[in-house]
């Protein structure tokens, strides 16, 4: 193996047990079909950073996360949600100069991941609504906005705490895109 290799197939490993880890034991807030665990979504931001298999790895890890820490299954298939984001916005940070990311061209990238992160969890409580899987009284602009904007503070915090070990790891000497 290439120390290229080694060093995807390590990072992967440690950002899964992470992704795994911080649904278990972190901080939540719980709220019908929303949750919010602090930082949940930081090893699937790092993972972007590394490559597109890496981030798609890290997500299904941390839905593994959601489902052993014992939460709904409407959550777990929020958290599966992911994928969506984390392929497209990997795709996007590789074919892109990683180093110009800064000041608004990241928070832009960030507010960009947080739409798409929105609307993907969304569809995903959409289907649970009209399925009848979610108690009536929540009606449905509710649901759909507390999960939509929910989503998108949570993501653009959580982006930022990730963006903050990326610039640790690098100051570090870590490559982050291979």
């Amino acid at each position: 193996m290439t120390r290229k290799h080694i060093f995807m197939l390590t990072s992967t490993a440690v950002l899964i047990a992470i992704g795994i880890l911080i649904p278990m034991v972190f901080p939540r807030v719980v709220i019908g079909p929303a949750s919010y665990t602090l930082a949940s979504h930081v090893a699937i931001f790092v993972a972007m950073f590394i490559s597109p298999a890496v981030a798609v790895a890290v997500t299904l890890g941390t839905t593994i996360g959601f489902f052993i820490g014992g939460f709904p299954i409407i959550i777990v298939l929020r958290a599966a949600s992911h994928i969506i984001f984390a392929f497209l916005f990997s795709a996007y940070i590789k074919r892109a100069n990683p180093q110009a990311l800064k000041g608004l061209k990241l928070r832009a990238l960030s507010a960009s991941i947080a739409i798409i992160h929105a609307i993907a969890e969304v569809a995903v409580v959409i289907i649970f609504f009209f399925s009848g899987m979610l108690p009536e009284d929540q009606g449905f602009w509710w649901v759909v906005g507390f999960i939509g904007l929910g989503t998108i503070f949570h993501s653009l915090l959580d982006f930022e705490l990730a963006n903050a070990v990326r610039r640790g790891l690098s100051r570090a000497g870590i490559k982050m895109i291979k």
